[in-house]
């Protein structure tokens, strides 16, 4: 989805959600790519906590990739935004804490695109927060979906193959992969059992 600016300064929100492998940021970088060859001024920026593929950049799963700035808040992310710039990224917004919602309105008040990437469910397939608010505050909403790893069909949940109780967890594959609502189990982390308790994956796994 491309969004076409009409009225000048005027600013608006578009979120992107889904599950992990789903293409989310792959999207983010697309979009941010076409302002800057529209040599709009762009800001950047993903959570601190986030150093999987690098602290500096943005990277998808299929390494796509694009410079970024770490931030350790909403508000620091809000402190760094420069007065002149017209789109500002971010990615991993489930990541954040609970004033993202509050800082993109600012930023969209202030006349500035925002496009925020995130996942829209935790590994129990519960509403990850913030991204929730972050739906209900947007103009624009692009749900992605994955392909589920073991029969093939759309996946929208993100299955954890690891035993952890924590909601955060960095990983990439071989922590987790994408299920269709049938295939998800929100349950198969709790076991040391691991895929014994669920269908085996049948499709390879991508390359690094």
């Amino acid at each position: 989805m491309d969004v076409v600016r009409t009225p000048t300064n005027q600013g608006w929100i578009e979120v992107i959600v889904g599950s992990m492998f789903s293409g989310k940021s792959e999207e983010l970088i697309r979009r941010l790519r076409r302002a800057q060859i529209a040599r709009q001024r762009v800001q950047i920026f993903k959570p601190a906590l986030d150093t999987r593929y690098g602290d500096d950049h943005i990277v998808s799963h299929s390494e796509m990739r694009i410079p970024s700035s770490p931030v350790a808040s909403s508000r620091a992310l809000l402190e760094q935004v420069d007065a002149d710039t017209e789109v500002v990224g971010i990615d991993e917004g489930q990541f954040f804490d609970a004033d993202l919602p509050a800082v993109c309105n600012t930023l969209a008040d202030r006349g500035k695109r925002v496009i925020v990437a995130g996942l829209d469910k935790d590994y129990l397939g519960k509403p990850f927060e913030p991204m929730p608010q972050m739906l209900a505050i947007a103009e624009y909403i692009t749900k992605t979906l994955a392909i589920c790893m073991v029969c093939g069909n759309p996946a929208n949940c993100t299955q954890r193959l690891v035993v952890s109780e924590d909601r955060v967890l960095l990983g990439a594959q071989g922590t987790y992969e994408a299920r269709c609502r049938k295939c998800f189990n929100p349950h198969l982390a709790e076991s040391t059992s691991g895929r014994a308790s669920t269908p085996n994956s049948q499709l390879p796994t991508p390359k690094k």
